[in-house]
C-alpha cells in the first residue's frame, strides 16, 4: 500500500453523553471517519437513538470487559457471577490485567451479547474493536478472531501494540489468516495522548508524523464539556481533543502531510467469507 492512510476513530461512544455529543458534531462535519459503541455504557440508548435514523454512520462495537473509572462503572450484560468478569462490587474489573483469570467462555458470551445487542437495535456494524486492547491478550485472541469470522466483520488489531506485548512472532499465523480474508492488520495503531498534561496541537502533530507508510488507525476520545468532568481524571484532555478536532485542526494537519482519512466500511465490504 503506497502512501499513508489513517482511520480517525472515535472510541467510547455510549460511555458518556459528552462522547455522544462530540461524535454527533464530528461525524456531521467529517472530522472523524468511524467510531465504536460501548454497549454496557451509561449512555448507550442515547447513541442508539441518534444513529437509528442515520444510515451513513461507520460504527462498530467497542467490546468492553473492564471499567477503569472510579466514579463510573459498567456491569456485564451477561450478569454478575464468579467467572472473573466482575470484581467484588459486581462491576467489570478496573484493569485489563485483572481479566486474565476470567473464564474465556464467559468472555466470549459477554462479547456476543454486546454485539447481538447492537444488531438488535438496528446498527449495521462495520467492525469490532476492543476497549483498552483487552482481547489482544493471548487468553482471548482466538475469541476476538472467531467473533470477526462469525459476524462477518473486520477486527481492529495493530502490529505495534502486538509488538509491545512481545507477541509478534506468536501472532504471525493470526495475521496471515486475517489478511487472507481481507482483514488488514494495521501497520500502526495510535491512541489519544490522554496521559500527557495539557496535550495540544504539537502532540497530535507528533502522532501523525510517527505514522508509517500504509494503513494506520488512531483511537481518539473526544468529548464535549458536560458529564465527563464528573468521572474522568483526563477529562480536560478529552475536551481539548474535541475542540481541536471540531476546529478542523487535525484534518488540516493530515492534509499538510498528505495523509488520507479512510473509514472501516470499505474494509468491511472487502472481507472474504
Amino acid at each position: 500500500m503506497s502512501g499513508r492512510k489513517l482511520v480517525v476513530h472515535h472510541d467510547d461512544l455510549g460511555g458518556s453523553h459528552a462522547a455522544n455529543m462530540a461524535y454527533a458534531d464530528l461525524w456531521e462535519h467529517r472530522r472523524v471517519s468511524a467510531g465504536s459503541i460501548m454497549i454496557p455504557g451509561a449512555d448507550l440508548m442515547e447513541i442508539f437513538m441518534m444513529t437509528r435514523t442515520s444510515f451513513d454512520d461507520d460504527l462498530g462495537v467497542h467490546l468492553t470487559l473492564n471499567a477503569e473509572f472510579d466514579k463510573r462503572r459498567w456491569r456485564p450484560l451477561t450478569g454478575v457471577s464468579d467467572n472473573g468478569l466482575t470484581d467484588k462490587d459486581g462491576f467489570f474489573p478496573k484493569t485489563v490485567a485483572e481479566l486474565r483469570n476470567a473464564d474465556p467462555k464467559a468472555v466470549e458470551a459477554e462479547c456476543r451479547a454486546q454485539i447481538d445487542t447492537a444488531v438488535a437495535n438496528g446498527l449495521i456494524l462495520t467492525h469490532l474493536d476492543t476497549h483498552m486492547m483487552a482481547l489482544y491478550l493471548p487468553e482471548f485472541i482466538s475469541i476476538y478472531e472467531r467473533l470477526g469470522q462469525d459476524y462477518g466483520l473486520p477486527i481492529v488489531i495493530g502490529r505495534n501494540f502486538v509488538a509491545q506485548m512481545d507477541l509478534s512472532e506468536a501472532y504471525k499465523p493470526l495475521f496471515k489468516r486475517l489478511e487472507a480474508r481481507g482483514n488488514p492488520v494495521f501497520d500502526h495503531l495510535a491512541v489519544s495522548p490522554l496521559n500527557t498534561p495539557g496535550a495540544g496541537p504539537a502532540d497530535y502533530a507528533a502522532i501523525l508524523d510517527a505514522l508509517p507508510e500504509g494503513l494506520s488507525y488512531a483511537a481518539f476520545h473526544c468529548t464535549t464539556p458536560g458529564d465527563i468532568e464528573r468521572f474522568a481524571p483526563d477529562a480536560a484532555n478529552r475536551i481539548n481533543e474535541y475542540r481541536l478536532f471540531s476546529a478542523g485542526t487535525l484534518k488540516e494537519m493530515m492534509d499538510e502531510r498528505g495523509i488520507e482519512m479512510v473509514g472501516m466500511r470499505g474494509i468491511a465490504q472487502g472481507l472474504q467469507g
